[in-house]
């Protein structure tokens, strides 16, 4: 697919603009700016007022001014070092220019004693006198018809003007083609959206603060183009991997009516929504792509084991991935008896398995006598072979892109795909992560789970909750202790792993036991084991335990500076409490005085068990690209679209793109075709090369 014509001109250097030479290029990289078509998407950030007033006394200091001057007495500086002053009138106020290390010559040609000019730039108040330090703008009267009501803000960067970037953007705009409409007619009527031309025209050219804001219809506009090319992306992925056929799996139902009979309640309706959303894809002769989100304790496990069992019903197999070991073992454990109910065989896969034990493994796999198969990656090295693999679920899905689902799908010959996560994501950041996947979503909690109590508690009373767990241990419950920090560090004052062990030991005796990022794996392992055991009570923590860990008779978690983590991060470590049949809490420890932000996040943990409220929240404290760490979650950096603010377009961009595909799979009709062009435009290279090889 080759690039269309009309965007030569805009894919051409930048130094082909009038003005930019290679220093300015060179300096422009710092704004992501590489080709002339970037400029189109640096739009600027705020404005300033240059209306015209008629008097520096119609305003309040310290503001940006625009007035029209008689130019009075030049005042040059008597010693070194001092400014230089300039008396000027305006209708009905004397005030000052005034210029540092400026040239006298200079000034008296860019200002003439009793000539007008229309000077602007920020007046400040100087013992009680008006002066006007370096004004932005000294203009002819014939020259100051020009200058903006309302002057565009650009982003900048080392070496960069204002002025420079908005004479680059102005010579892009001139070059800028006319182009056909790749959005949907009706749409772009019912939103009263401007044309992609008139909307870029205007977006550089606000007229007012309104015209800034994420709401202004021509920002909407862009944004929906970036959001509608990303979901056009996402979908040509999704319709690639769904033209490789699947395989119809269809479950007969009995080992689920056998599991469903030996549990002591009912599922939820969410649940059995999700099992039937997922029974329908793999009877599908579609391969399934879905996403299961499920809030911490909204019941996954059953979901995904029902799911496994379908597989094994229709005569396949089923296999489960974690991230890392620790949680392939608790996996193996909550599903085993499960699996004993069912009849089915299930088996642990991880780096430890060597030799003999291994090898019989892999016998049994590939012969079909394992039916469920639960692992770390090792589950996909080349020696491993299924004898017929027709569902995969992969836990805890942020650790695997768009690029590694393809691969994982190109293992199986026909394999459904199931992936699970317990980080509620708003829905925004959902589909601009997970847009090539279906969602079922797990949004009730399973009954018999308590509500967490949930306290915040300032630091001084620290002796207090020392003196709560060691009530609570004598009584036979177990706590953990959450520490933000390893080691004892200099600059920070938070409280570490280390130093809060030897604290608690100290109180409580050899009941306490300490997990951290930095020890040997093994040491942490055999340190889980002990506390999982019952044998240590106390476990002091960093967020290692943040995902995963199960230990149903730990009721307490203490969570110390609790307003150094993240909202999803303290969601995530509360729902490590609320397993069992005990009363739980949750204390929020805190050093006053709390910021803003601060008090906010640990309020709205207080008041809600909602993961996804909490997310939602997350998302318009944080912003989208902190949310999930931007780096690892293969989010889209997006340059015009606010997912915080304008989320809503994406659910539309999504459905559009996908109907889209629907009605001209190879993108050939005229708004195929101009969707091509808009591909080209926001470098969707990934959606072009899927447009090639289809």
């Amino acid at each position: 697919m080759t690039r269309p014509p009309a965007l030569f001109p805009l894919f051409a250097g930048l130094e082909t603009l009038e003005g930019v030479g290679p220093k300015i290029a060179r300096a422009f990289q710092g704004l992501g700016v590489e080709r002339p078509k970037d400029l189109l998407f640096l739009l600027p950030h705020s404005g300033i007022d240059r209306a015209r007033k008629a008097s520096v006394r119609d305003v309040v200091p310290p503001c940006v001014v625009t007035v029209e001057v008689e130019v009075g007495q030049h005042l040059p500086p008597r010693s070194k070092g001092r400014p230089y002053r300039i008396s000027v009138r305006d209708a009905a106020l004397e005030f000052q220019l005034v210029y540092f290390h400026a040239r006298g010559e200079y000034l008296l040609g860019l200002l003439p004693p009793g000539q007008r000019r229309v000077v602007s730039g920020k007046v400040e108040l100087f013992d009680g006198i008006a002066q006007m330090p370096h004004p932005d703008h000294v203009l002819r009267l014939e020259e100051a018809v020009d200058l903006p009501p309302f002057e565009p803000v650009y982003p900048l960067t080392n070496g960069i003007t204002q002025r420079q970037v908005a004479k680059a953007v102005a010579g892009t705009l001139a070059r800028t083609p006319d182009l056909p409409e790749w959005i949907d007619g009706p749409l772009i009527a019912r939103e009263g959206w401007p044309a992609w031309n008139a909307a870029l025209a205007r977006v550089h050219a606000p007229q007012s603060q309104a015209d800034l804001a994420p709401t202004d219809p021509a920002r909407q506009r862009l944004a929906y183009d970036e959001l509608f090319a990303h979901q056009l992306t996402l979908a040509l992925a999704r319709a690639t991997l769904r033209k490789s056929k699947g395989l119809p799996t269809i479950g007969t139902g009995a080992l689920q009516a056998k599991v469903l009979r030996g549990l002591p309640f009912s599922p939820t309706a969410a649940q059995t929504r999700a099992i039937a959303e997922i029974a329908a894809d793999m009877e599908a002769p579609l391969r399934m792509n879905r996403l299961l989100q499920g809030d911490v304790g909204a019941g996954k496990t059953l979901v995904a084991f029902q799911s496994l069992l379908i597989a094994v019903e229709a005569g396949g197999q089923g296999a489960m991935m974690a991230p890392t070991e620790i949680l392939a073992r608790q996996h193996h454990e909550g599903l085993a008896p499960l699996a004993a109910q069912a009849g089915v065989r299930l088996d642990l896969l991880t780096g430890r398995d060597k030799g003999a034990e291994r090898a019989a493994k892999l016998a049994d796999l590939a012969a079909g006598r394992i039916d469920i198969l639960v692992g770390t990656h090792a589950v996909f090295q080349k020696d491993v072979v299924f004898h017929d693999l027709r569902l995969a679920i992969i836990d805890e899905q942020h650790r695997f892109g768009v690029a590694q689902r393809m691969e994982l799908g190109a293992k199986g010959a026909a394999t459904d795909t199931l992936v699970m996560t317990a980080t509620p994501i708003p829905r925004s950041l959902a589909l601009a992560s997970y847009g090539d996947m279906d969602v079922s979503v797990l949004d009730e909690k399973p009954p018999g789970r308590k509500p967490i109590k949930t306290a915040l508690i300032p630091t001084a009373r620290g002796d207090e909750v020392v003196a709560h767990l060691a009530r609570a241990v004598a009584e036979g419950r177990q706590a953990y202790w959450v520490c933000p920090l390893v080691e004892d560090s200099e600059v920070l004052d938070y409280a570490s792993a280390e130093a809060r062990f030897a604290a608690l030991r100290a109180a409580l005796g050899d009941v306490v036991g300490l997990v951290h990022g930095q020890m040997p794996p093994a040491e942490k392992d055999a340190a889980m084991a002990r506390f999982v055991a019952g044998e240590t009570k106390v476990l002091v923590a960093t967020t290692v335990i943040e995902v995963g860990v199960n230990v149903p008779n730990a009721s307490i978690m203490v969570i110390e500076r609790a307003e150094t983590f993240g909202l999803a991060q303290l969601h995530q470590l509360r729902g490590r409490v609320g397993r069992g049949a005990a009363e739980s809490t949750c204390l929020l420890m805190y050093q006053a005085p709390l910021s803003e932000s601060g008090e906010r996040r640990l309020k709205v943990l207080r008041d809600t068990e909602d993961g996804f409220r909490i997310a939602e929240e997350d998302l318009a404290m944080r912003g989208a690209g902190d949310l999930i760490g931007t780096a690892q979650s293969g989010l889209p950096r997006f340059r015009v679209a606010d997912l915080e603010r304008q989320g809503a377009l994406m659910a539309i961009a999504q459905s559009d793109a996908r109907r889209l595909l629907g009605d001209d799979p190879a993108l050939t009709s005229p708004r195929g075709q101009a969707a091509r062009t808009l591909l080209w435009l926001l470098d969707q290279d990934r959606a072009i090369r899927l447009l090639s090889v289809g």
